[in-house]
């Protein structure tokens, strides 16, 4: 060393500093990568994105690599600011290079490389890769020994595996979407959150409930039949025998139709007409239900319970609307039409609507764990069928039974405890 001059020393310095930077940066940016946007480029013949990719497989044998270089520099680089310390100042320059030379790595091998990395990881890292892919190739037998004790002593603290698994769960997921913001359109975010939630909604969640499904009675009048082929809102409607339990099976409207025009239609034609029916237990999941549909080629389907006794339908229609929105074609009342907006800030609510649609309508959190429509959930609260004028609290909201028909709660008015008057008790 004594052969060397000062001035070379200094310009060694410098060139090792760079280096050490080169190694800081480099680590950060190629942690910092988005592992869904590398795949993204790689699968597009990004060749920097590839390259990284592949070496990203092994995080050991990578982060080996670089602190291997990057350590190497550094005790070069104090060795050498150890000397030019000596040669300046004495004894005292071993101290002054120790301080000066912290503080210049810090800051400019350490803190002022890594923050540029986080901020631009693709720009430093993709050019990185061909160089670190070089380097891999010549350290390798020293990258290979390292790896070898290191994996040995994760193995005595319980890791055998080193391969990273990025896989999102639905949760992150969704957190993914909510934070696309203006990359992806905010109706294209509410259907795709949609998609994430069929898993967590069955059929009962969405199902016409069997006191409102827009059925045929075949031992009814046969004037009366032909008025409700004629009059109905739906493509297919439900045949049955005096009791809809004792359900028949379906008729496509465009047969019976048919069959009029034709002067053909009978009740014996109507039966011979009608379709197999196709039964969804309860509990099914959407997506598991959207899946049967599909493989079953049905878009129609009775709920049934453990009894086999008929609680609701389903059609595919149902299931796409939970994702995509009402469809403006539908003829069945949509959760705006069963609730009405009063002045004083309380909402007059037909007791029949899901507690779901209420709550997606309204921004509401009323607990959808129990019964599924608001009726339910009141009659469950109150382990009775109330009287008119009843008022009652379920969480914070305040609730007045208007009118109850049929045994079952029919009108309410609701208050959110925010906007609660004087005149709920």
């Amino acid at each position: 060393m004594d052969a060397i001059s000062t001035s070379a020393l200094l310009i060694s310095l410098l060139v090792l500093i760079c280096i050490s930077a080169y190694f800081s940066g480099t680590e950060t940016a190629m942690m910092t990568l988005n592992r869904y946007r590398l795949r993204h480029l790689a699968a597009n013949g990004h060749k920097g994105a590839i390259r990284a990719l592949k070496m990203l497989e092994r995080p050991d044998r990578l982060i080996g690599l670089i602190l291997i270089g990057n350590n190497l520099v550094n005790i070069l680089a104090s060795a050498i600011a150890t000397i030019i310390g000596m040669r300046l100042f004495g004894d005292m320059g071993v101290a002054i290079a120790t301080g000066v030379l912290t503080l210049v790595v810090l800051i400019f091998a350490e803190v002022t490389p890594k923050t540029i990395a986080a901020l631009h990881p693709e720009k430093i890292a993709f050019p990185s890769s061909l160089l670190l892919k070089a380097l891999l190739s010549v350290m390798w037998p020293l990258v290979k020994v390292i790896n070898l004790i290191t994996s040995g002593f994760l193995r005595l603290l319980g890791i055998t595996n080193v391969s990273v698994n990025d896989a999102l769960s639905q949760e992150e997921l969704r957190t993914v979407v909510h934070e696309a913001g203006a990359l992806i359109p905010q109706r294209h975010q509410e259907m795709l959150l949609s998609i994430l939630d069929l898993e967590k909604v069955t059929v009962e969640d969405i199902m016409i409930p069997r006191s409102d499904i827009y059925a045929i009675n075949v031992n009814d009048e046969f004037k009366l039949i032909n008025k409700q082929v004629t009059q109905s809102p739906h493509t297919r409607v439900l045949v049955y025998r005096d009791n809809i339990d004792d359900a028949v099976g379906f008729i496509h409207l465009r047969d019976a139709l048919r069959l009029q025009s034709k002067e053909e239609f009978s009740k014996s034609t109507l039966l011979r007409a009608v379709k197999e029916l196709y039964f969804i237990p309860e509990g099914t999941p959407l997506t598991v239900q959207l899946a049967n549909f599909q493989q079953n080629k049905e878009r129609f389907g009775l709920v049934v319970d453990e009894y086999g006794d008929i609680q609701g339908l389903v059609t595919l229609e149902d299931i796409l609307e939970e994702i995509v929105g009402d469809f403006t074609t539908s003829m069945i009342a949509t959760a705006s039409e069963d609730i009405s907006v009063q002045h004083d800030g309380s909402y007059i609510i037909d007791s029949g609507i899901t507690i779901r649609d209420l709550n997606k309508e309204l921004k509401w959190d009323l607990s959808i764990d129990g019964p599924k429509t608001l009726n339910g959930l009141i009659i469950e609260h109150l382990e009775d069928i109330p009287s008119a004028n009843t008022h009652i609290k379920i969480g914070h909201y305040d609730i007045e039974v208007i009118s109850v028909t049929d045994n079952m709660t029919k009108t309410v008015r609701v208050i959110p405890r925010e906007v609660t008057s004087d005149i709920i008790i």
